[in-house]
């Protein structure tokens, strides 16, 4: 055995016994509220305060910008620190600096610390001032934050001043949080405007935007509509959507003064799992083509259903929460002409494949593993679409990539 092999193992240990602390705090659930967030950050030193920052929020499209934001800054030379949510494999993916999900030891180091200086933050708290704590420690010049529900009281909204806010879109999720009109909900996600702070707004209803513009002013923050891409940029996300979150990365990347042949660069090499990602599974009895697509409510189902229109698909693999809209995002997607295979997302209480197949006719899995191996042998040497939930996105890109999980977590 190799002198190091013990190291190893005990630093595997220390990871999974912080993951394990983090995870207890789960039944939290999608707590709401500054106060939490800003007494540890206060004890740890505001670590929010270390680095400059852009802030995003949207119902979708968030952690896409986000992801182009984060890239075209790389390439404009800056250490970049990104941080979403929820992860599809691991955990680490949430916390990214250079491009890359954090190490190991860093992850434990930042953990060890956000658990014992915020003994009563909930699971998406505690993770956010991890990442905080860590990009502190990395000595990032640039942070790239996804608000995780809403704005106004999302734990992230403790940025003090951050460069830009931007606002993607708004459509209808979470409305049991946010608000059951489009306006209340644009309010909410509107609240992360700063004074003094350029916010940008990307394409969304008249009254959305009527919303959003209006309390981002009250904040005194300074408008900024989202702007065309040069005919000639390339965008290196797939679908005709994804050129709307371009479009709003573009901008934010402009009011951080980064040079267009660093936007261009960036905006052509940013990749986002899991959102329109083509797989190619090479053998095996999942063998083939694979697109895999968290569209996990309404605007983003019909985003997938408009991207994929012409392609000849060969089974949709189709999975929900129950709180969704799942029965819009079927009939979303009910002009992807392929049979469909139900099966119940891990994470919090799913929509039952029994139900899904009484409002649109497909079939049900008792698992992903047999939700994934039924719809490849159905699609022949067509591609197989997973979608409805990010949670399943996951779960399926670890089983066909073979890549080890971590426990899925709804927040």
């Amino acid at each position: 055995m190799s002198s190091t092999a013990p190291a190893r193992d005990a630093a595997r240990e220390r990871l999974a016994s912080a993951l394990g602390a983090l995870h207890t705090r789960v039944p939290l659930g999608m707590r709401l509220g500054l106060d939490p967030m800003r007494a540890a950050c206060a004890r740890a030193g505001d670590p929010e305060r270390a680095f400059e920052a852009v802030h995003i929020g949207g119902t979708n499209g968030k952690g896409s910008t986000c992801a182009m934001v984060a890239s075209m800054a790389r390439a404009a030379g800056k250490r970049v620190g990104l941080y979403t949510s929820p992860h599809l494999i691991r955990f680490a993916e949430r916390i990214r600096i250079d491009g890359v999900p954090i190490g190991d030891a860093a992850l434990t180091e930042a953990l060890e610390e956000a658990l014992e200086l915020g003994p009563d933050l909930s699971f998406f708290e505690a993770a956010t001032f991890a990442a905080f704590l860590a990009f502190r420690r990395a000595k990032v010049s640039l942070a790239v934050i996804e608000v995780g529900i809403g704005g106004r009281l999302d734990a992230t909204n403790v940025l003090p001043s951050p460069r830009c806010t931007a606002v993607t879109g708004v459509a209808f999720d979470h409305q049991d949080m946010l608000g059951d009109t489009l306006t209340a909900i644009a309010r909410e996600k509107a609240a992360i405007a700063k004074p003094g702070v350029p916010m940008v707004l990307g394409p969304m209803p008249e009254e959305a935007h009527r919303a959003a513009t209006e309390l981002a002013r009250s904040h005194g923050a300074r408008i900024v509509e989202a702007g065309d891409l040069p005919p000639e940029v390339m965008v290196g996300l797939a679908g005709p959507h994804q050129r709307d979150n371009a479009r709003v990365a573009w901008t934010v990347a402009g009011e951080l003064g980064l040079a267009d042949e660093h936007r261009a660069r960036g905006l052509s090499e940013a990749r986002w799992p899991g959102r329109l990602e083509h797989l190619a599974v090479p053998e095996g009895e999942l063998a083939g083509a694979w697109i895999l697509d968290g569209a996990h409510n309404p605007d983003g189902a019909r985003a997938l259903a408009k991207a994929l229109a012409g392609e000849r698909i060969g089974a949709v693999v189709f999975g929900a929460l129950a709180d969704k809209a799942w029965r819009e995002m079927l009939a979303a997607i009910a002009s992807i002409p392929a049979p469909r295979v139900y099966v119940a997302p891990g994470g919090r209480a799913p929509a039952e494949p029994e139900l899904l197949a009484s409002v649109a006719a497909g079939a049900g899995a008792s698992g992903v593993g047999e939700a994934l191996a039924v719809a490849r042998r159905t699609a022949g040497d067509r591609p197989v679409v997973v979608c409805g939930s990010l949670y399943l996105v996951g779960e399926a890109r670890a089983r066909l990539l073979g890549l080890a999980a971590d426990p899925i977590v709804a927040l």
